[in-house]
């Protein structure tokens, strides 16, 4: 069963930045897909970010492309999102997934991965943005 330990979320500021980060009990978590999800209230839960497994080629929404930067720590099982000049419309509890995928994928193929495709999930971090 894997399992995935979120932080980093709280209430911040517009303009604010918070450091989100996911740590996972994967093995051979390098040739992991992670990424980073939210959801609004009312809302679908959508794609805010993903890393590819092993070179650790990026994909970002335009919604937060310029302001979130996606990493990974494949020594220490942890993804993070470094997320900067935060809008109000940033609020939602955020998530991280995990897929299996040894071949590297493209920052254009990552953004067309469907949510379905990632099989863990963490219980998610609420992120608050005040204005």
């Amino acid at each position: 069963q894997v399992q995935f330990v979120e932080s980093g979320g709280g209430l911040v500021q517009s303009g604010g930045s918070l450091r989100l980060s996911c740590a996972a009990s994967l093995e051979a978590f390098e040739y992991y897909v992670i990424g980073w999800f939210r959801q609004a209230p009312g809302k679908e839960r959508e794609a805010v970010s993903c890393i590819s497994s092993v070179e650790g080629r990026t994909y970002y929404a335009d919604a937060v492309k310029g302001r979130f930067t996606i990493s990974r720590d494949n020594a220490k099982n942890t993804v993070y999102l470094q997320m900067n000049s935060l809008k109000p419309e940033d609020t939602a509890v955020y998530y991280c997934a995990s897929k299996w995928e040894v071949v590297p994928l493209s920052a254009q193929t990552l953004g067309l991965l469907p949510l379905s495709s990632f099989t863990s999930w963490g219980q998610g971090t609420q992120v608050t943005v005040s204005s």
